[in-house]
């Protein structure tokens, strides 16, 4: 392929021609996947909003079908004596500690609802847990819907071979490890208790994003900016001088 641009001849090679659309199409798609990567980000943060600007019952849905984030308010007791600590859970400022996770039996049946109490610190060592003690008499508690905490890449068992008794220490498990734990079903989304909810520890929710939506949309611009600078890269050194003395300069 031959074009005339001026006093220069377009002329790319197949092989740049091809690795240049195969690297753009690359950019582009990477590009647009942190542009919806940045959208689902805002859509999660909308619905975190949403979540506190009405309280329903828990037994208006099943919990699978309310929104996530919905404030939600259910009566029933604790169960102090099987409670959950989720390790390798960083508080508000980053310090080494666990959530704890305390089942909570409801008055209306159903499913164990897991309720995250908050966050405790790690202490000395390992081999000396935190006082997460609680009653179980009735009452009423008030929080939003949310899933278990997840890592980015999921290794292993979640308990390790000497974790025993309880409460249980268990490393990101999932609705099933809780079950199992439990000997009993579980829902599969937990509740976040309320920061002024009494009988809980260091509360300072937020929406679980992980990097916010505007660093996508600059990885984003960084991708269709590499596209961009190699587009035009790749159309200079297609750009040959003309040659006065050939017939097809005539």
């Amino acid at each position: 392929m031959r074009l005339r641009v001026g006093s220069r001849w377009f002329a790319p090679r197949p092989w740049a021609l091809a690795l240049t659309l195969a690297l753009l199409a690359c950019f582009v798609a990477l590009g647009s996947w942190q542009v919806s990567r940045s959208r689902e980000k805002q859509a999660l943060v909308q619905a975190f909003e949403r979540g506190d600007t009405n309280t329903v019952p828990l037994s208006v849905a099943p919990v699978n079908q309310l929104p996530r984030y919905q404030r939600v308010s259910t009566s029933g007791r604790y169960e102090p004596g099987r409670q959950v600590l989720l390790d390798n859970m960083p508080s508000s400022t980053g310090r080494a500690g666990y959530r704890v996770l305390t089942p909570f039996r409801r008055a209306d049946g159903g499913p164990v609802l897991m309720v995250d109490r908050g966050w405790v610190p790690l202490g000395l060592d390992r081999s000396r847990l935190p006082d997460v003690r609680v009653d179980g008499s009735l009452r009423t508690v008030t929080g939003r819907l949310d899933g278990l905490p997840a890592p980015g890449l999921r290794m292993g068992s979640p308990r390790s071979p000497d974790a025993v008794g309880w409460p249980l220490v268990l490393n990101f498990p999932v609705a099933a490890d809780l079950a199992a734990a439990l000997d009993e079903p579980v829902e599969n989304r937990i509740l976040l208790l309320d920061a002024d909810a009494p009988d809980g520890f260091e509360r300072v929710w937020r929406p679980s994003i992980g990097a916010p939506a505007e660093r996508h949309l600059g990885y984003a611009i960084q991708w269709f900016a590499l596209g961009l600078v190699l587009l035009v890269a790749f159309v200079a050194t297609s750009l040959q001088p003309g040659n006065p003395g050939t017939e097809d300069d005539r």
